[in-house]
């Protein structure tokens, strides 16, 4: 293994992974930091390390990066990436500034390049501003985003906010001129004392720049836009065999499906209403009903079960509809009751015997896996960009289960469908 990526969230985590599964890198993606016992499948060339670091304490989010580095050093990796979101999701304090120069420090690295860029999914970066299509990002739905609203676009602003040490910009100008212009342009800023180097890339060519431009930093600060250049890049300069076939998956134990959504993202409210609109069955969440000790929980999976189609249940709200939860409940205890409401309704539906899972939104994700004791997770085809299909290690034959783990921005309107199809 050459490559070690520490994701900030676990659709962060599968996303990244399915760019690198696409250029032929087999990969293998690890549910919290790893122990002695976690499984590894050791024809994997990349590990992925999926964290839940995005909104809890800066020292923790730092803590656990930490031990995740030391694991994949320990692994024989050489090159790493901090994983974060392609929308940058944060907070003033935090995470990407404090995690990113404890992770250099330890790597002795005085620079990294940060690029959350990642075109296919109208992301892009142009003068250090960030934008969701053609909306810059505070512009875009991420303003209402209930734990991490994002109403700077500019990621030099925002990245110094939560950073000690300079952030500077290599602009789209210098990018444009290739590799070496990108080589040359990150030493003359780190003459100038710039440690974190936010990167312009409007497209795919700009992010294939920067992978070999930056292939001298061990660290890169970036969503999953710039991994689309590392197989090649690893091939070429660490000697890494690709192989054709890397995204396959064992088949699931059971055709029986149903999807999860915990996003309250434009994308995913989209998603519930097309699937609404085609009158497949959906169920609400209420949420007031699990603050005030209602078997809502139960009643949902009894439900779920009767279906004859694959089921949504879905805690998906519209902004003003948040709100008012949030402001009945409080904004964390809001985010907890609906977690552990879809851990327990993915535990049941899975005692029920669904094999195939959707679910929408990071922190949901994040819920599912844990109150699954998933591990481990093989990365296979992606159903639309930042998306793969996912298969659980460590399970067998009738027991195959398969998760699609859907960061709440991605997708179009029709992916519950998708997937399942």
């Amino acid at each position: 293994m050459k490559l070690g990526i520490i994701a900030d969230d676990f659709t962060g985590a599968t996303d990244i992974a399915s760019m690198l599964v696409r250029g032929g890198l087999p990969t293998v993606q690890l549910i919290g930091v790893p122990g002695a016992n976690t499984p590894v499948d050791p024809a994997a060339q990349a590990v992925v390390v999926a964290l839940k670091s995005r909104t809890i304490a800066a020292e923790q989010a730092v803590a656990q990066s930490l031990a995740a580095l030391a694991w994949l050093q320990a692994q024989g990796a050489t090159r790493f990436i901090f994983k974060v979101c392609s929308t940058f999701d944060s907070t003033p304090q935090g995470n990407i500034g404090p995690v990113a120069e404890a992770l250099m420090q330890a790597l002795g690295s005085g620079q990294c390049v940060v690029c959350p860029a990642y075109p296919e999914n109208g992301r892009s970066v142009f003068k250090g501003h960030l934008f969701v299509g053609d909306s810059l990002l505070s512009d875009s739905g991420m303003r209402d985003h209930p734990l991490t609203p994002m109403t700077d676009a500019s990621l030099v602003r925002v990245m110094q906010a939560q950073s000690r040490q300079r952030v500077g910009l290599l602009a789209r100008e210098v990018v444009a001129q290739g590799p070496q212009a990108i080589t040359e342009g990150l030493a003359r800023l780190w003459q100038q004392g710039t440690a974190h180097v936010v990167a312009d890339a409007i497209d795919n060519t700009d992010l294939l720049a920067l992978a070999q431009g930056c292939a001298h930093l061990p660290l890169w600060v970036a969503g999953s836009g710039l991994a689309l250049g590392l197989p090649a890049l690893l091939a070429s300069q660490d000697g890494v065999a690709l192989q054709a076939g890397a995204d396959r998956l064992q088949a699931p134990g059971s055709s029986r499906a149903a999807v999860l959504a915990g996003s309250c993202s434009v994308a995913t409210r989209g998603q519930v209403a097309r699937w609404q609109a085609a009158g497949r069955p959906a169920r609400a969440l209420d949420v007031l009903g699990l603050a005030a000790g209602r078997p809502v929980v139960q009643e949902a999976l009894q439900w779920a079960v009767s279906q004859a189609d694959a089921p949504l249940l879905y805690a998906t709200a519209e902004p003003d509809a948040l709100r008012a939860v949030q402001a009945a409940l409080g904004v964390e205890a809001a985010g907890a009751l609906v977690e552990s409401a879809m851990g327990q309704l993915a535990r049941g539906l899975v005692e029920a015997g669904v094999r195939r899972l959707v679910v929408a939104g990071g922190e949901t994700s994040g819920a599912v896996v844990q109150a699954l004791a998933v591990q481990a997770l093989r990365i296979g085809a992606a159903i639309c960009p930042g998306v793969p299909w996912t298969e659980a290690l460590g399970r067998s034959g009738t027991d195959t289960l398969h998760l699609a783990l859907k960061s709440g921005n991605f997708g179009s309107p029709d992916f519950f469908a998708e997937a399942l199809a």
